[in-house]
């Protein structure tokens, strides 16, 4: 078996170590939801590379690999999406929106607890091994949506940061927080095709570059610009 596949053994420690940062981030701003939700972010990616070290160290099972793609397609970005959500928007749609997501999230991975398995051997995680395929239908939505908060209100952030020289580490931060959001999608198409691989190298790559935009705009003195922000970051 290739190195690469030990690849979310070292995601996973690194997603304990990131979820403890933003565990004391939050637990001395407990209203802030928006870092709640990173904080949740954090902590189903780190529940779906353990699906992924698992699947490494133990082989393939199918109720790991039904976890696997719950805590991949449905939790892997949209938690840390909808921290940006409260992060950017009124308290009352930012909340609305969490309830739409949570209903949604709950009832898709239900349908993949339900849904048997096509027969054979199965050497890789593959989201083509689920008998009711219509489920396949559902994670692009869902993906979309949490690129869009996720990566598009990073973009969002670094251009409102651009405009002014005296907030360089909140723009680099968000330029860094894009990338990160971005790279598991491109794992996410090439896992698709066949190539899991790749998302075992994205993962841990946009990982990093989230918690460095985070880091980098969490020890900076700069005042945000966004109100739910200025007084927690």
């Amino acid at each position: 078996m290739s190195l690469v596949n030990y690849i979310p053994i070292a995601t996973t420690l690194f997603s304990v170590y990131f979820f403890v940062l933003l565990y004391r981030h939050w637990a001395g701003h407990r209203k802030s939801m928006y870092i709640f939700w990173w904080m949740l972010g954090v902590f189903f990616y780190g529940a779906g590379t353990v699906t992924e070290s698992m699947n490494t160290l133990m082989g393939y099972s199918p109720a790991n690999f039904k976890a696997w793609y719950i805590f991949g397609a449905f939790l892997g970005g949209a938690p840390l999406a909808q921290g940006t959500v409260h992060l950017l928007m009124k308290k009352k749609t930012a909340n609305i929106l969490s309830i739409v997501l949570t209903v949604t999230i709950l009832v898709s991975s239900v349908l993949v607890i339900l849904s048997p398995l096509k027969a054979g051997p199965h050497p890789k995680l593959d989201g083509k091994v689920l008998e009711w395929t219509f489920i396949r239908y559902i994670t692009p939505f869902i993906n979309l949506y949490a690129f869009a908060f996720l990566v598009g209100g990073a973009i969002y952030s670094a251009y409102i940061y651009a405009q002014d020289r005296n907030f360089k580490h909140r723009f680099w931060g968000n330029v860094l927080i894009a990338i990160g959001g971005f790279l598991p999608g491109i794992g996410g198409s090439s896992a698709k095709a066949g190539h899991v691989e790749v998302l075992y190298v994205t993962e841990f790559i946009g990982l990093c570059f989230i918690f460095a935009g985070y880091y980098i705009i969490k020890n900076s003195r700069e005042t945000s610009v966004h109100t739910n922000q200025a007084i927690t970051a």
